[in-house]
């Protein structure tokens, strides 16, 4: 199914953007205007299409940057929705809660659903398509929000909202539960990380699109939208053998990706615009950090580089 079509957008590359830099992170010190500003320039002109997780700071200097610099992007606006219930399968122990956070955080919640919806509206011009959610139904998830309750979410944008609503999840509760969500959405947003589930370069297109076409044969009267998928270049060991990540299998994956979403027609934002050192663990080569495809000093990974070559000497000219 041709998700371009079918969300009434044209064609173009997309990617996931968070710009946190040494320092940053969200909740506490945030990227300026210009450094945010900065960030888009080197991806003008190569991707059409952000994804943005959050209501937060980051987002409304994104969006202001996109509108006051007159640049030619599209986003993909999510609530980056938290816990709302304990997840005792949680493997590195984070989700669990006092009851009066998990109450603080249904509250807060409902806050940032009700921005997404506002900036929405405010931005309507660059924002093609709203998410009311991230990772919040899958078994491993340190941020549990029930079923019914994102269904909810989903029913209270649709019903304000003229962007057509999405939920972004991994792709397995996809085929096993969530299919009341599913059949309210306007299309279903797949998550696909061969390398966390350990496979091999040489096998990691196919096992992509073994994912994409399992959900998409379990749906196959909604369009189907990869919200993530991408390749670690550094890794501790942790999650990922060290022997399988690096930028020569990160580029080797992004072209095998690029060229496969091209040809079917299928909207797919890459994981992800920069490397970003807030996240996992302090260990510098926690695998959480290294996603990028370009380095935290904004400098250009091996999958990237004829890219930021063909800039220059355009500008050059």
């Amino acid at each position: 199914m041709d998700t371009f079509d079918v969300l009434g957008i044209p064609p173009g590359r997309a990617i996931c953007y968070s710009g946190f830099r040494h320092g940053q992170q969200p909740g506490g010190q945030y990227p300026s205007y210009e450094e945010v500003k900065e960030d888009l320039l080197l991806l003008h002109g190569h991707w059409k299409y952000l994804r943005l997780y959050d209501c937060d700071l980051h987002a409304e200097t994104v969006l202001s940057v996109i509108q006051q610099e007159k640049l030619d992007f599209k986003v993909l606006l999510g609530a980056f929705i938290e816990a709302e219930m304990n997840n005792f399968n949680c493997p590195w122990g984070g989700g669990v809660y006092a009851e009066e956070q998990l109450d603080a955080n249904a509250q807060s919640n409902e806050r940032k659903i009700h921005r997404l919806v506002e900036w929405g509206q405010r931005y309507a011009n660059i924002v093609v398509a709203l998410s009311v959610g991230n990772e919040a139904c899958v078994d491993w998830t340190d941020h549990c929000v029930p079923e019914s309750r994102v269904l909810e979410f989903v029913h209270q944008v649709k019903a304000k909202a003229s962007q057509p609503v999405t939920f972004c999840e991994n792709y397995v509760p996809w085929l096993y539960k969530l299919a009341s969500l599913a059949d309210a959405l306007d299309f279903i947003s797949i998550h696909t990380y061969p390398v966390w589930e350990y496979r091999h370069i040489e096998e990691s297109l196919d096992y992509s699109k073994a994912n994409y076409y399992a959900v998409a044969e379990k749906y196959p009267h909604k369009p189907i939208v990869i919200t993530e998928a991408g390749w670690a270049t550094c890794s501790n060991g942790r999650g990922i053998p060290p022997e399988n990540v690096g930028e020569e299998y990160q580029k080797l994956y992004f072209d095998k990706l690029t060229e496969w979403v091209g040809q079917e027609r299928i909207l797919t934002f890459f994981f992800e615009a920069f490397d970003e050192p807030w996240k996992g663990s302090p260990d510098p080569l926690e695998p959480e950090k290294h996603w990028g495809l370009f380095n935290i000093d904004r400098t250009p990974k091996l999958a990237v580089q004829h890219l930021v070559s063909e800039g220059l000497a355009l500008n050059s000219r």
